[in-house]
């Protein structure tokens, strides 16, 4: 199976004040095509890091992403910024919905900023599969945090990505709605063979993953 991530010998280091953090040391990673990984760290370990790296949001120090056979520090902050938007969808802990738009419009916005018309079916489509068919015309603040959670399940893949990236997308929900949400994450991703990686705390949530890893020192073990 082709590796579609990975991270070559990354080092990532902040300035903060006078000193110098270092988040990420000599880290490598592989992820699959296909495969659902998850990587647990308690907070400020550098799990997000991770996944701003691998979207060419941050830039390593040192080390190289991949992306496919793509090296991304090899590209402009424009060619990163249409790599993340054709090729990547995403799910993060606090939803970013938009509360001015309706279920509908939220899970097309990702099309309408690409500039792309003709996914109004697939994104009713994806409503039916997370079970909100009956919710297209509400707005957000009329959802629970699970049905928002799942909008924004519906959102990421509506572009028909190849990478989902998940930052804690259970950590403001209760233990309940969180599984339910996870599991219908886990379920839509490998059903349409997405690849799928997230970060979380949760041992329980990285269970669910095929391989899990945690990061230890800067390196993810």
């Amino acid at each position: 199976m082709p590796v579609l991530v990975r991270l070559d010998r990354v080092t990532k280091d902040y300035s903060e004040g006078r000193e110098l953090r270092h988040v990420l040391k000599d880290a490598e990673l592989s992820v699959n095509d296909g495969e659902f990984v998850a990587i647990r760290g308690r907070s400020g370990s550098g799990k997000s890091t991770v996944l701003n790296l691998v979207a060419g949001i941050d830039q390593p120090t040192s080390g190289e992403v991949f992306v496919g056979e793509i090296a991304l520090g090899r590209l402009s902050p424009r060619e990163r910024t249409l790599l993340r938007r054709d090729q990547m969808g995403f799910v993060f802990q606090f939803f970013n919905l938009i509360p001015t738009l309706t279920v509908l419009e939220n899970v097309l916005l990702p099309a309408e900023l690409a500039g792309l018309r003709g996914l109004r079916r697939r994104a009713v489509e994806l409503l039916e599969r997370v079970g909100l068919s009956d919710r297209p015309g509400t707005f957000p603040d009329r959802l629970s945090g699970g049905e928002q959670q799942r909008v924004a399940i519906a959102r990421a893949l509506v572009r028909d990505p190849r990478l989902v990236l998940a930052d804690e997308p259970t950590g403001n929900l209760d233990d309940a709605t969180g599984a339910a949400v996870l599991e219908l994450l886990d379920s839509v991703t490998r059903r349409s063979g997405k690849t799928l990686l997230l970060v979380t705390h949760s041992r329980e949530v990285a269970a669910l993953a095929d391989r899990e890893l945690t990061i230890e020192g800067g390196r993810l073990v």
